[in-house]
């Protein structure tokens, strides 16, 4: 069996280039690069800069940059899908740790267009250590500010030299935080008003939202895979079938990106908040306010979640009741993407461990859930139980013995010491509710001040103690109400 490589020379011209040699980035940005380009005529390579040197790991070059994605999943009308591609439009890989005058070299590109990077959420970071003169500095925003300098230095100024910056880091407002840390090291480094105004001008910031779960490579599964595809690839990426990519910018970039006629999921919006919103509220929330209830309930991954016969009903009418309901924006935006988020949790080939996304459960919480819930009672002067039943489940998590829990020390810390005291007699169960609303440092604030939360968190935890979550919610069924 051969080892995949490409079958002849590319003369794409590298438009893009892209911090990040992992796994998302390639079967995300890339694979929507390369059907831009079969698709619209885009004709954009892309040269991918490893921010990090790994002298263990092979450059995409050993393969001529060629390599293969593996799309899986549920599509529109609930059907199994498999999709194979093999992704040509990356030119090579750039290690800077080796190659630093390569990487500079790119800035005198004429035909650079685009910058996209994934450095984690701790890449926008900064430093007042980072030195101009460093081959290569540490931070990604000084890595990037050096090439910027580069390009603005080369085309001494040109205003249409400039860049379009697409940073995919998941944080908010993603594309300010990295202008704001490139105008830190511009400062830092005194590289002048001509550049900082050129920053302003001649490059446009994006924020943008990401959303595609990435499995990365299949290593339980390559030999079948390999022999189906009949040649060896060590960087086949998996990933599963929906994914979305929101850009806040401006009009003129769907024209330069060929989006007319690509028939992908890119949305170019003027206001990337409610999609955020959106996302957070259904899908994570979602997720946050499930995996409590279903682990309790004995199950183990989320697609068993979805398909279990009181859980399942649980996710659904806790989404259409008391989670979209309570979200800023119409049903019609909402309603398909619930529909998305649930095929997507039902997807056959991602067996998601509800273990894994229990981790640090409180803040996501806070984050996800609770603005939901408090919306909820502003709105109907009532409660929502099925998320008082899902704080209530995450609190009864926390006393152990299900899941080995994974949280802020504090909050560890607390529940250590807090359930001890109800298993005393110190504490009730009303008391273990009202001193964990109490929680102001969490929560932002006492909520003990919702009006009928604390009587009912405290129901919940009587609830799911007296009869255990699944009776729980087999009552609520029977009721015709989970």
């Amino acid at each position: 069996m051969n080892q995949l490589n490409r079958e002849a020379p590319s003369a794409l011209p590298t438009k893009f280039i892209q911090f990040g040699e992992g796994n998302f980035l390639r079967a995300f940005v890339d694979w929507q690069i390369d059907l831009l380009n079969e698709r619209t005529g885009l004709n954009a390579g892309v040269t991918v800069v490893r921010p990090i040197s790994r002298p263990d790991f092979p450059l995409l070059d050993t393969q001529g940059g060629v390599y293969t994605t593996l799309i899986r999943g549920l599509n529109e009308a609930g059907e199994p899908v498999k999709e194979y591609r093999k992704i040509t439009c990356v030119q090579r890989e750039i290690d800077l740790g080796h190659a630093y005058a390569d990487y500079l070299a790119l800035a005198h590109n004429p035909d650079v267009r685009f910058v996209v990077s994934n450095t984690t959420e701790a890449g926008i970071a900064v430093n007042d250590t980072d030195r101009y003169e460093d081959a290569p500095a540490t931070t990604y925003p000084a890595k990037l500010t050096r090439l910027l300098h580069e390009r603005f230095s080369f085309f001494k100024g040109a205003a249409d030299k400039g860049v379009v910056l697409l940073p995919c880091e998941l944080i908010d407002h993603n594309g300010d935080a990295l202008k704001a840390a490139i105008k830190h090291f511009a400062k830092l480094w005194a590289l002048g008003e001509g550049f900082d105004k050129w920053l302003d001008t001649a490059c446009t910031f994006c924020s943008t939202l990401v959303d595609r779960i990435v499995t990365g490579y299949p290593r339980d599964e390559i030999a079948a895979i390999e022999e189906e595809l009949g040649y060896h690839d060590k960087f086949l990426v998996t990933a599963e079938y929906f994914y979305l990519f929101v850009i806040e910018g401006p009009d003129w970039l769907a024209k330069e990106l060929k989006l007319d006629g690509a028939n992908l999921n890119v949305k170019l919006v003027k206001d990337i908040t409610p999609y955020k919103q959106r996302k957070v509220g259904v899908l994570n929330g979602g997720h946050t306010a499930m995996v409590p209830v279903a682990l309790l309930a004995g199950v183990e991954t989320v697609g068993e979640a979805v398909d279990d016969p009181v859980v399942g009903p649980f996710l659904l009418t806790t989404l259409d009741k008391e989670i979209i309901p309570a979200l800023p924006l119409p049903r019609e935006e909402l309603d398909p993407f619930a529909a998305d988020v649930l095929r997507r949790f039902r997807n056959p080939y991602i067996h998601h461990r509800l273990e894994s996304i229990a981790l640090n459960s409180w803040s996501k919480y806070a984050a996800r859930v609770l603005p939901q819930l408090l919306t909820y009672q502003a709105q109907h002067g009532a409660v929502p139980r099925r998320l008082v039943l899902s704080l209530a489940a995450t609190m009864r998590l926390y006393k152990g013995g299900v899941i080995k829990l994974a949280d802020d020390a504090v909050n560890l810390e607390w529940f250590a010491q807090a359930w001890p005291r109800v298993a005393s007699g110190e504490w009730s169960l009303a008391e273990i509710a009202r001193q964990w609303l109490a929680n102001a440092a969490l929560w932002g604030r006492d909520l003990n001040e919702v009006p009928g939360l604390t009587e009912a968190l405290g129901r919940a935890l009587a609830a799911i103690e007296d009869s255990g979550v699944r009776r729980v919610l087999e009552s609520w069924k029977e009721d015709g109400a989970v």
